[in-house]
């Protein structure tokens, strides 16, 4: 067992046989060393083991019969063909999911599947339990859009179980950074934040200020893209000139900085928006502040929502094929339930943006 000061013997231990049973080392049903044939291998405490051996029989990766000695469980890969497939994503009801959703459905559909749908309300504490929920039940795959993909996973064990049922995934529209080796489909969001701020550039802009998700990859991305062009255009980048908010404060943070700003004389000509949602109600304050877009103003959105043609002003954006989107993940997630290799697949894994210019960007070089 490898020494790490950093954690518990009784950790290292859980996780070394935990790893095992994933890679299939230790297969369904084999049985394991004796608490006295791990504590003489493993140079540690029979206490030592019967901590670690706890924990993975409270996780269900292994079960003990009396009298016979504990055996890694035989549920792995025990789930296959119910012909169903968990959907997971943050919201279901508004923006660009129904469509998102749809795609996904019309892959599957025709494909004879049934769909579990969930949503987490973009919650960490929500997409555990959506997560415990699938696996419970009979399902043959699942595709899911991570809950504040920015942060560190805090319940990486439960995609370990996935893979030690052998329960395929697919993430969408965002991914855990020390997950990226798991399948994926996602947007070019840097490219997208790129795309927004060099149009505006290229209009004349001189104060553009952009608003960014913190707590999710797309926000990440969609800053990095800014901060590209800004650089490229050889602007120095100016953190005063940039609004982070999170899920929670979503509805008043962008707007309540925006009004600070504007009350305080800050110059700024333009805005580049994390999405489509948060481009309304930045025209809505602006509005509300005695000016006008994109007349003193110039905003910018992402997603291309129905928003975006039926707000105040008609929105450039970011196009977001949202059921292509969805009819990939599906289409991804198949070929993986069907063991078609990364090197075989005909998916793409990352869609390029295109920018949708509309009437909320004035030329100011006129």
């Amino acid at each position: 067992m490898a020494e790490d000061s950093g954690k518990a013997k009784y950790y290292l231990l859980m996780e070394e046989l935990k790893k095992d049973i994933i890679s299939g080392k230790r297969k369904p049903g084999d049985r394991l060393p004796s608490e006295n044939e791990l504590s003489a291998s493993c140079h540690v405490s029979r206490h030592t083991v019967r901590k670690a051996l706890s924990i993975l029989e409270q996780e269900g990766f292994i079960t003990a019969e009396h009298g016979r000695g504990t055996f890694v469980s035989k549920k792995a890969g025990g789930k296959k063909g119910s012909g169903n497939i968990a959907v997971i994503t943050t919201y279901l009801s508004d923006y660009i999911f129904p469509r998102l959703i749809q795609g996904i459905d019309s892959v599957l559909t025709a494909k004879g599947y049934s769909i579990i749908l969930k949503n987490t309300g973009n919650s960490r504490l929500k997409e555990s339990r959506c997560l415990e929920e699938i696996l419970e039940k009979d399902v043959d795959g699942l595709i899911i859009e991570p809950s504040k993909s920015e942060i560190m996973c805090g319940h990486k064990g439960l995609y370990e179980k996935l893979d030690f049922y052998q329960i395929p995934y697919v993430f969408i529209q965002g991914c855990y950074a020390h997950m990226m080796s798991k399948p994926y489909i996602l947007m070019d969001d840097c490219m997208g934040g790129y795309l927004v701020t060099k149009h505006l550039i290229e209009l004349g802009h001189q104060c553009i200020l952009g608003i960014f998700k913190a707590d999710d990859s797309q926000g990440r991305d969609r800053h990095k893209g800014y901060v590209k062009a800004l650089q490229e255009a050889g602007f120095s980048y100016d953190p005063d000139m940039v609004v982070w908010f999170h899920t929670e404060d979503r509805s008043s943070k962008p707007s309540g900085v925006l009004r600070l700003k504007l009350e305080e004389g800050v110059s700024i000509d333009g805005i580049v928006c994390y999405n489509d949602q948060i481009a309304f109600e930045i025209m809505k304050t602006i509005e509300k502040c005695g000016l006008s877009v994109p007349e003193d103003i110039s905003v910018t959105g992402y997603d291309n929502s129905f928003i975006a043609e039926n707000g105040i002003v008609k929105l450039t954006t970011i196009a977001h094929p949202q059921e292509r989107l969805g009819a990939m993940a599906a289409e991804l997630l198949i070929e993986k339930m069907n063991n078609i290799p990364d090197e075989e697949s005909r998916v793409e894994r990352i869609l390029k943006p295109e920018l949708i210019i509309r009437e909320s960007c004035k030329d100011r070089r006129i």
